[in-house]
C-alpha cells in the first residue's frame, strides 16, 4: 500500500540548483530604470507646463496693459478734446447726390477757405448715404459754409449745419419718435366711478 501511494504522488524531487529562480538584482534593477525615465518624462511635461504657463501670464499682463492704455481717462479725454476741436471746424452737408464725389464736394465749398478732408458717409453695401462732412483747415471757413446753406450742387438743394459732436456714451433721446418695435401706447381715458345718488332716482 505505501509502495502504490508512492507511485502516485511520489516523484523525483528536484534539486534545488536545477530551479529557473529569477534573479531579484536584475528585476529591481529594470524597475529602477522604468521609474528613473518616468520621473524624467514627468519632470519634462512639468516644465513644459511651467513655461506655458508663464507665457500666458506674460500675454495677459501684455494685453492688460494695452487695454488700460486705452482706457486711460487722460488719453480719452485728450482725444475727446481734440475731436471737438477738428469738429469746430468742420460742417455736416445733407441731401447730397449719390452720384455726387469728394472732389465736386470740396470744389463747392473752397470759396469758404482751405479745405481739409472731405468725407462722403456710406452704408455698409458701399453705397453713399447721401450726406457728407467738410473739414475746414480755418475755424472761421465754418461761418461762411452755413452761407451755402440751400445752395444746389448737381440740381439738389445742400443742408448745411455745423457738425455735432459725439460725446461717447451718451445716445441722443428723440421724444416723440415712433418706435416701431414698441407700438402705440393708448392710453386707456379716465371713467369715474359709478355715482350713487342720495337722492335715488325719479
Amino acid at each position: 500500500m505505501e509502495e502504490e501511494e508512492h507511485e502516485v504522488y511520489g516523484g523525483e524531487i528536484p534539486e534545488v540548483g536545477d530551479t529557473d529562480v529569477p534573479d531579484p538584482d536584475i528585476d529591481m534593477s529594470a524597475a529602477d530604470e522604468d521609474a528613473v525615465t518616468e520621473l524624467a518624462e514627468m519632470k519634462r511635461r512639468l516644465k513644459e507646463m511651467e513655461e506655458e504657463a508663464a507665457a500666458l501670464r506674460e500675454m495677459q499682463a501684455k494685453v492688460e496693459k494695452e487695454m488700460g492704455a486705452t482706457q486711460d481717462p487722460a488719453s480719452m479725454a485728450a482725444n475727446q478734446e481734440g475731436k471737438e476741436e477738428v469738429d469746430a471746424r468742420s460742417v455736416y452737408v445733407g441731401n447730397v447726390d449719390y452720384a455726387c464725389t469728394p472732389e465736386e464736394v470740396q470744389l463747392h465749398f473752397q470759396t469758404c477757405g482751405t479745405v481739409n478732408r472731405v468725407t462722403i458717409l456710406m452704408d455698409k453695401f458701399g453705397q453713399p448715404k447721401g450726406f457728407a462732412y467738410v473739414e475746414f483747415v480755418e475755424v472761421e471757413a465754418v461761418q461762411e459754409a452755413l452761407q451755402l446753406n440751400e445752395s444746389e450742387l448737381h440740381g439738389r438743394q445742400l443742408k448745411v449745419s455745423p457738425k455735432r459732436t459725439n460725446v461717447p456714451g451718451m445716445k441722443q433721446y428723440h421724444p416723440g419718435r415712433f418706435n416701431p418695435s414698441m407700438g402705440y401706447r393708448f392710453r386707456r381715458p379716465f371713467v369715474p366711478p359709478y355715482f350713487y345718488s342720495p337722492y335715488g332716482y325719479g
